[in-house]
């Protein structure tokens, strides 16, 4: 399942979030074999919490979360910071979002590296801070409603449902995973920490808002008119007889 959009409009231009949507992918392409083939560089600036816990190579707490191992995995961070940055983005101002994504992936390293102080495994990857990002999101606009492509082997859908369905069905399979830390690679505890610290940083802008009030008004949904996406079609064009 991949969101694919939301139906919640920005009332300014993400200049933030396009550019580190841009630097992630300029990186990735310096770093990928068939790319600038710069491996040195995505070693030298992964996480590694074992390096930290002895006060060495604490720059890849910032650097780590430009870097990533596959197109997948890059092509998965940036599209749900695409879909879900704008709006944090409109509500905290370029260079207050900027900051919230950065504090994100600080928070993100921290609870994995609290995990596994002594892991030697490199970390890399945005989803820590984009995670912080979907936390943000989940609590201002709990019921904006976000279209989710389901594919099954051939078969594809579209479904609407609420930020609240999305959002919350993902943070619950991060922490059920984060159970089993280490079993496949993935640093479950960081999208927990970064999904926390996120919904933590942006309460003062909810309570600023008017709280559990602003819900109150918007019935957790966008307070401006959301976007409807109307399907199109092919027009027919009607045969003549010569």
């Amino acid at each position: 399942m991949f969101p694919i959009r939301d139906h919640n409009p920005s009332n300014r231009t993400p200049w933030v979030t396009w550019a580190i949507i841009a630097l992630n992918l300029i990186i990735y392409l310096l770093t990928v074999d068939w790319g600038g083939n710069m491996r040195g560089l995505w070693l030298q600036g992964a996480l590694y919490p074992e390096a930290v816990t002895h006060g060495v190579w604490l720059h890849g707490l910032f650097t780590y979360m430009f870097l990533h191992a596959g197109i997948m995995h890059i092509g998965g961070n940036m599209l749900f910071l695409w879909v879900f940055g704008d709006n944090l983005e409109d509500q905290l101002g370029h260079f207050g979002f900027a900051i919230f994504y950065l504090l994100g992936g600080l928070a993100a390293a921290a609870a994995q590296i609290a995990l596994e102080p002594h892991s030697s495994v490199p970390m890399v990857g945005a989803s820590g801070a984009v995670a912080a990002v979907m936390g943000g999101y989940l609590l201002l606009f709990p019921r904006a409603r976000v279209d989710i492509l389901v594919i099954f082997i051939i078969i594809y859908k579209i479904f609407t449902l609420r930020a609240f369905w999305v959002l919350g069905a993902w943070f619950a399979f991060q922490l059920f995973n984060s159970l089993g830390a280490g079993s496949d690679g993935v640093a479950y505890m960081a999208h927990v920490g970064g999904f926390v610290a996120g919904v933590a940083m942006i309460l003062p802008r909810f309570l600023r808002l008017g709280g559990p009030a602003f819900w109150g008004q918007t019935q957790g949904q966008p307070p401006h008119p959301s976007i409807d996406y109307q399907a199109t079609s092919v027009p027919i064009v009607p045969r003549r007889r010569r």
